[in-house]
C-alpha cells in the first residue's frame, strides 16, 4: 500500500535499460518518501529477473509467469497492472516512454482514472500549496518535462488521484546499482486471477527484429553534427574524426531533417539522450531541444563558425572556425600525438 511501482520491460529474459534506470530513480524517490520500491515483471522467461533487479534496491518483485505474456501484447499486460494497482494501491507508477510504455501507460491510467504525464525528463518529490482551495499537499511527484517544443519546462503534479503515473525517456536517468547483495521479496501471482482468457485474443505469430547497428547511447565519445555542417558530404568529415577517435557519429534534428544523417543517430529531445565522456558538437547551434539530450556529457567541445552560438556557454571548450578546416587539423594532430 502507498508504495512506488516500476513496470519492467523484458526482452528474452533481459530487463531493459530504461527499466533499470527507473529502478535507480525509483529507489531514490522511495527513500525520500519512506516507502518501498516494488517492480512488476510479466512474461514467460522470468527465472533470472531477481538477480537483475534486486541489486537496484527493489523491495518487492511481483512476478506474472505465462508464456502467452511474451512478447508484449496490450490487453493482458493492461489487465495485470490495473488489477494489481487496485489491490496494492501504489502512490506512484513509473514506466519507460518506449513503444510499450506509450501503449500501456495511458490504458492503465484511463482504467484507474489517475492521469499520466508522458516523456518526463526529471522526477522530484515536493510539496504544493493550492492557495485558491486553501490546501497544502505534501510529498507529491513533480513530473518534469519540456513543453511547447522545448521552449519551457513544465512541472506537472497530480494532487488528488492515485497512482501518480509517468513515463520517462530512456537515457535521461542514471543507471546505478545500489547494493549487489541487496535482497528483496518475490511474490509470484496466479495470472488467471488477473487476466481473462478474452485478453489473449491477440497472439504473436512471428517476429522479425533487426537490431540497430548504431550504438550512440553507450559510446564514450560522440562526434555530432548539426545543420551548420552544410551537407551530407561534409558529414563524412565527422565519420573520419569518429573513426580516428573510436567514436560514434550523432546528429541534431535539423541535420536529420535535412537528410545529412539517419534518424537513429539523432540526439536530443526527440531523439536519444546521451551522456558520453566527450561530446564534440560540430555546426550545432544549440537549441534547447538538442541540449536536453546531451547536456550531461562530461566534456563538451563546440566547433562553430559563430562565436555566439547558444551551445557555446555550456561547452567546456569552444573552437571558432569552419569545420572543413578544424576537423582535418584535429585528425592530423591527434594522429601525430597519439601512439
Amino acid at each position: 500500500m502507498n508504495n512506488l511501482f516500476v513496470y519492467l520491460e523484458i526482452e528474452e529474459g533481459i530487463v531493459a535499460d530504461v527499466s533499470l534506470e527507473l529502478l535507480t530513480k525509483g529507489r531514490s524517490l522511495a527513500g525520500r518518501l519512506g516507502c518501498k520500491l516494488e517492480a512488476v515483471a510479466a512474461g514467460g522467461a522470468l527465472d533470472r529477473i531477481e538477480e537483475q533487479v534486486f541489486p537496484y534496491g527493489v523491495d518487492v518483485l511481483h512476478l506474472f509467469k505465462d508464456d502467452r505474456l511474451s512478447p508484449y501484447t496490450t490487453l493482458p499486460h493492461t489487465s495485470i497492472l490495473a488489477e494489481l494497482f487496485r489491490k496494492e494501491k501504489p502512490q506512484i507508477c513509473l514506466m519507460g516512454a518506449t513503444i510499450i510504455g506509450r501503449d500501456l501507460g495511458p490504458r492503465v491510467s484511463s482504467l484507474l482514472g489517475s492521469g499520466l504525464t508522458a516523456d518526463c525528463t526529471s522526477l522530484e518529490i515536493g510539496d504544493h500549496e493550492d492557495k485558491k482551495a486553501g490546501k497544502t499537499y505534501k510529498d507529491l511527484l513533480y513530473q518534469i518535462r519540456p513543453a511547447f517544443g522545448g521552449n519551457i519546462v513544465a512541472w506537472i503534479i497530480n494532487p488528488d488521484h492515485r497512482p501518480q503515473m509517468a513515463t520517462v525517456r530512456e537515457g535521461v536517468m542514471k543507471k546505478e546499482i545500489l547494493d549487489p547483495y541487496y535482497k528483496g521479496e518475490t511474490v509470484e501471482h496466479n495470472v488467471a486471477d488477473y487476466v481473462k482468457e478474452a485478453d489473449f485474443v491477440v497472439s504473436i505469430i512471428d517476429r522479425h527484429i533487426e537490431k540497430s547497428k548504431v550504438n550512440i547511447k553507450n559510446s564514450p565519445i560522440i562526434v555530432s553534427g548539426g545543420y551548420g555542417v552544410g551537407s551530407k558530404e561534409n558529414f563524412q568529415l565527422l565519420y573520419q574524426l569518429a573513426d580516428v577517435l573510436g567514436a560514434e557519429v550523432g546528429a541534431s534534428r535539423a541535420a536529420v531533417d535535412a537528410g545529412f544523417a539517419e534518424h537513429e543517430r539523432q540526439v536530443g529531445q526527440t531523439g536519444i539522450t546521451v551522456r558520453p565522456k566527450v561530446y564534440i558538437a560540430c555546426g550545432i547551434s544549440g537549441q534547447i531541444q538538442h541540449i536536453a539530450g546531451m547536456q550531461d556529457s562530461s566534456i563538451i567541445i563546440s566547433i562553430n563558425n559563430d562565436p555566439n552560438a547558444p551551445i557555446n556557454p555550456i561547452a567546456d571548450y569552444v573552437i571558432t572556425g569552419e569545420i572543413e578546416k578544424v576537423i582535418p587539423k584535429m585528425i592530423k594532430y591527434y594522429k601525430k600525438n597519439t601512439k
